[in-house]
C-alpha cells in the first residue's frame, strides 16, 4: 500500500504489555507463561518489549517474578527493558544483563507522590542516583523517562503544559534517551496532544520522543493520527488491551498493540510486525491466563465459542 503523504515511512513500536499491562492484572500469572507470551511477542517482530518492572513486590505483586522474567529478556527480545524505580532497582535489572531500562515520574505533583511516594523533584533526584549508579558500574545504559499525566490527573484534572515541558527539560538534561509522554488516564485528545507535542518539542528533538496511550475513552488512535502527523515517530502499546495502573482510578488498558499494527499497516507504515503472529501469541496467551482481553482487533480473530 503507497504511504500517505505526510507521516514517516517507519514507526517504532514498543511493547509495554508484559510490564504496564500485567501490573495491575487481579489474578497471578506464571511466570513461564509470561516468558511463554514475550516469545511469541517477539517471535512477531516486537524488536523493543519492556518485560517487567523491579519494583517491590509489596507495591506490584503481580511483578514479583521479575528476576526470573527479567533474566530470561536478553534471550528472547532484540531489545529488552525494564521499568525500575531507584538504583536499587537499576542493581538488580543490570545484574539481570539488562542495559535499557526505563523511570517514571510525573507532571502531576498528587500522582507522582501516590505512585512513587515522593514529589516531582524528588523523583528527578532518584534519577540523578541512578545516572551515578551506572556511571559508577561503568555501563552503557540506554534510558527512557515516563512523564505520566501529561494530560490529565485523577486527582488534579487539568495539568498544565509547562509543567510536561519542564519535567521534559531536566529528564534530558540528567541524562535521559526518550520521554514518553503519558496519556495515563486516557483522557487526552487531538487538540491536547498536538499542544503538548508542539510545546515539548521546543526542548527535545522530535526522535526523543514517544506516545503513550490509554484507550478509555476510545480516542487512542485518533491521538496516534495526531502523533504521526506532528512528526512523532515511536509509540507505546500493550498487546490486548492490557493495563490500567493501581494508582490512577478510572483508568483503562492501553491502546491494544494488534489494534496499532492494524492502523499503521492500513497507512502504509512499516513497523516490522507480522500482525497474525501478534494475535495468535496474544490469544495464545489469552488462554493461558483464563481471561478475555479487551483489544479490538483481537475480538474480531477470537474464535467462535
Amino acid at each position: 500500500m503507497p504511504l500517505k503523504s505526510g507521516l514517516p515511512r517507519r514507526v517504532r513500536v514498543v511493547e509495554v504489555g508484559p510490564r504496564d499491562g500485567l501490573q495491575n492484572q487481579p489474578e497471578a500469572i506464571a511466570a513461564a507463561d509470561k516468558i511463554g507470551w514475550i516469545e511469541r511477542l517477539a517471535a512477531a517482530g516486537l524488536e523493543e518489549i519492556e518485560g517487567t518492572a523491579f519494583v517491590h513486590p509489596k507495591w506490584v505483586p503481580q511483578l514479583a517474578d521479575a528476576a526470573e522474567v527479567g533474566a530470561k529478556l536478553p534471550e528472547l527480545v532484540a531489545r529488552p527493558s525494564a521499568l525500575v524505580p531507584n538504583r536499587a532497582g537499576l542493581d538488580r535489572a543490570l545484574d539481570a544483563g539488562l542495559n535499557r531500562i526505563a523511570l517514571f515520574t510525573a507532571a502531576s505533583e498528587t500522582f507522582c507522590q501516590k505512585n512513587t511516594n515522593c514529589s516531582i523533584d524528588e523523583s528527578l533526584d532518584r534519577f540523578a542516583e541512578v545516572f551515578a549508579a551506572i556511571a559508577d558500574r561503568g555501563t552503557r545504559t540506554w534510558v527512557r523517562g515516563y512523564v505520566s499525566t501529561c494530560f490529565g490527573c485523577p486527582y488534579e484534572g487539568d495539568v498544565a503544559v509547562d509543567t510536561v515541558v519542564r519535567v521534559t527539560e531536566q529528564l534530558l538534561q540528567l541524562g535521559v534517551d526518550e520521554i514518553a509522554i503519558s496519556d495515563t488516564i486516557g483522557t487526552a485528545t487531538p487538540a491536547q496532544v498536538e499542544r503538548v507535542i508542539e510545546r515539548t518539542a521546543s526542548v527535545a528533538a522530535l526522535e526523543q520522543l514517544a506516545l503513550h496511550f490509554h484507550d478509555t475513552r476510545g480516542l487512542a488512535l485518533v491521538n496516534v493520527w495526531a502523533g504521526l502527523r506532528l512528526g512523532v515517530t515511536t509509540f507505546d502499546a500493550a498487546a490486548g488491551g492490557l493495563g490500567g495502573c493501581p494508582y490512577a482510578p478510572g483508568a483503562s488498558g492501553n491502546l491494544a498493540t494488534e489494534d496499532l499494527i492494524y492502523f499503521l499497516d492500513s497507512l502504509g507504515i512499516d513497523t516490522g510486525v507480522d500482525l497474525q503472529k501478534l494475535v495468535a501469541a496474544t490469544l495464545w496467551f489469552e488462554q493461558r491466563c483464563n481471561a478475555t482481553f479487551p483489544g479490538r482487533v483481537l475480538a474480531s480473530q477470537r474464535p467462535a465459542q
